[in-house]
């Protein structure tokens, strides 16, 4: 018995020194929870309103039975405001003023104050709006701006490429990379808008580039019908020698959707 007693306390003592010199078992990093996928669905609305000027053909009728190219007309950043008086100093509708047989529909919205740019989605409500309430042939819907507006030109045209016929930016600029995205998703989808964009050489406002990146742009997705006019001596000041030209309205008449 003192034997078998002997032979337990060797064996517990051993496996206590065991115990004491085993190392700690490592404890496992906590796991980070998972992240829930959801999708959220929501329509979202806001209010819009802009003062804008309405231009009807002297021989318009509002019975439908002859339809009208829409011109529409964005105006650079010193008629922003509310006095909707502003957007007849430059431009198509100054033109329109005086020229009685001007042959189009024209629509020249005014940028609120406060607001940085054009904003897209108001204009291309006010466009819908004006389209359905009166004789407007939406195959032939034209768009052109100054400055300001010549940036929210290249922006409507590149961002919906599929509603204008053709597009009269005049020093203006844009993105260049939204070309080449639109691009991706549509190979054709500036193959038949008409460009015609117009700067001046000694623009210290708006850099010539800017509208040289663009038509780059344009012409590298297969656009046919696209040029540029540089005024040699002119500076930011490209829309009154732009918009004089009687070729430039010439021009908007031969394009149509297809």
């Amino acid at each position: 018995m003192r034997a078998i007693r002997i032979a337990r306390c060797l064996l517990f003592w051993v496996g206590f020194t065991g115990f004491l010199a085993a190392p700690a078992a490592e404890e496992a990093p906590p796991q980070a929870p998972k992240q829930d996928e959801r999708v959220f669905t929501k329509d979202i609305t806001r209010p819009v309103r802009m003062n804008y000027l309405l231009h009807l053909p002297a021989s318009y009728r509002p019975d439908g039975k002859k339809t009208w190219p829409l011109l529409v007309f964005l105006h650079g950043s010193g008629e922003k405001g509310t006095n909707v008086a502003l957007v007849r100093k430059n431009g198509p509708p100054k033109l329109a003023e005086t020229n009685a047989n001007f042959p189009f529909i024209l629509l020249s919205p005014q940028s609120p104050p406060g607001q940085y740019g054009w904003s897209e989605d108001a204009v291309i409500a006010l466009i819908d709006e004006v389209a359905a309430h009166h004789a407007v042939d939406r195959k032939r819907i034209y768009l052109t701006g100054l400055s300001m507006g010549g940036y929210g030109t290249w922006t409507l045209a590149t961002s919906h490429p599929h509603l204008f016929a053709a597009i009269a930016p005049v020093c203006g600029g844009g993105d260049s990379d939204d070309v080449a995205w639109v691009k991706r998703g549509d190979p054709k989808a500036f193959e038949s808008l008409g460009v015609w964009a117009f700067h001046g050489a000694k623009d210290n406002v708006v850099p010539l580039s800017e509208s040289q990146d663009m038509v780059r742009a344009l012409k590298e997705t297969g656009c046919r019908d696209i040029q540029l006019t540089v005024f040699p001596e002119a500076g930011h000041d490209a829309w009154t020698e732009a918009y004089s030209n009687p070729k430039l309205y010439e021009w908007f008449l031969r394009h149509r959707l297809e």
